[in-house]
């Protein structure tokens, strides 16, 4: 029995993850759409069926990359080109093994946790396999035997050092806060009340590492105002000698790491799948109020708030997509070296010097 859940866990959480991805490909055109004053996509149809505000054009693009003939540049690397989009979209995928989409449960008598790897490491592990997923678009440049290609995957790589300095730094403030690298337990820590009534999200402790987090996140989707390395207003970029599905994959992967960066900025900076007041046993309200809920319905609000805030976020990153334009590499670089660096130290200061004065 034990397998079966595990097995029902893990599919649960690569579903809905490649629901969000289809969903943020849709979304992607409509938001644009409303914010452009404009119909966006809203013609394609399946069967004959109704075109569902354009929901069918993502299976549309599916079958397009599907049926699209594969090239390969005459000198390229026909072995590293082909495995260059396999290798980042692996790396976006397994990131989220530890995420915890719910706490831990008892239902009918078995223990169900919502987190396909519990490693007390967690958030490294994050971390880790996020710069592994750096390879396969400096290979995608490299092999495509094109100086704007490979000028596209050498991008990236700058682009990821320079912005994952600053990410490692915010979270020492969480880690010095919580004092634990597993997500699971970060997340039930921000479960606790202070003065009885106030959540202790992370976003009220660190309120500069948020803001932080949010923006090297952002960096790390290699979306505008950090599309640099893909380059969709010019001819630089990783994938531009890519085509069918390998070119999908990495479409894939880009909307994977937006669903990934949303999915940390709310598990570390917003309660995860907390919900105020509400406990393993139902709602407890500070002014005396109780409300026992069973273990089940307690479970399904709690994944429900998780995926709820997901959603914000994403729609939030998408909205910063369509908003600012893209900066020039040297914006870029200033902003992570020269500011955002120091901030985060600065954060890591103040931070140890408010828990002092607090434990003395």
């Amino acid at each position: 029995m034990a397998y079966i859940i595990d097995f029902t866990i893990v599919t649960f959480v690569f579903t809905t993850v490649m629901g969000f991805m289809f969903l943020l490909t849709w979304m992607e055109r409509k938001q644009s759409a409303v914010m452009q004053d404009r119909i966006g996509a809203n013609r394609a149809r399946l069967f004959g069926l109704p075109p569902l505000l354009g929901l069918w054009h993502n299976v549309a693009d599916g079958i397009k990359m599907v049926l699209k003939e594969d090239f390969i540049p005459p000198h390229g690397n026909r072995f590293l080109h082909t495995l260059a989009p396999m290798i980042a979209l692996f790396f976006a995928l397994i990131s989220f093994a530890v995420i915890p989409f719910g706490g831990v449960y008892d239902i009918w008598g078995y223990r169900v946790s919502l987190q396909v790897l519990d490693l007390n490491v967690g958030l490294l592990y994050v971390f880790a396999v996020m710069s592994m997923g750096i390879y396969g678009f400096v290979l995608a440049g490299w092999a495509s035997a094109n100086n704007y290609a490979l000028l596209g995957g050498m991008r990236a790589s700058g682009q990821m050092i320079s912005y994952e300095i600053t990410m490692g730094a915010t979270v020492i403030g969480l880690l010095m806060c919580y004092e634990t690298l597993n997500l699971q337990e970060m997340t039930q820590a921000q479960g606790e009340l202070y003065g009885g009534w106030l959540p202790m999200w992370g976003v009220i402790l660190q309120p500069l590492g948020f803001i932080l987090f949010s923006t090297a996140a952002m960096a790390e989707t290699k979306r505008v105002p950090f599309d640099i390395p893909e380059g969709e207003s010019e001819i630089v970029g990783y994938f531009m000698e890519y085509s069918g599905m390998k070119f999908g994959m990495f479409w894939q992967t880009d909307f994977l790491e937006t669903v990934l960066a949303g999915c940390l900025i709310v598990t570390l900076f917003f309660g995860g799948w907390q919900v105020p007041f509400l406990t393993s046993d139902g709602f407890h309200f500070p002014w005396g109020t109780d409300w026992a809920l069973p273990a089940i319905v307690v479970m399904l609000m709690q994944v429900g708030a998780f995926l709820f805030k997901v959603l914000v976020a994403c729609f939030v990153l998408m909205l910063i997509r369509w908003t600012l334009p893209r900066f020039r590499w040297d914006q870029l670089m200033r902003l992570g070296w020269t500011m955002m660096l120091p901030l985060s130290i600065l954060n890591i200061i103040v931070t140890g010097l408010v828990i002092l004065l607090i434990r003395s």
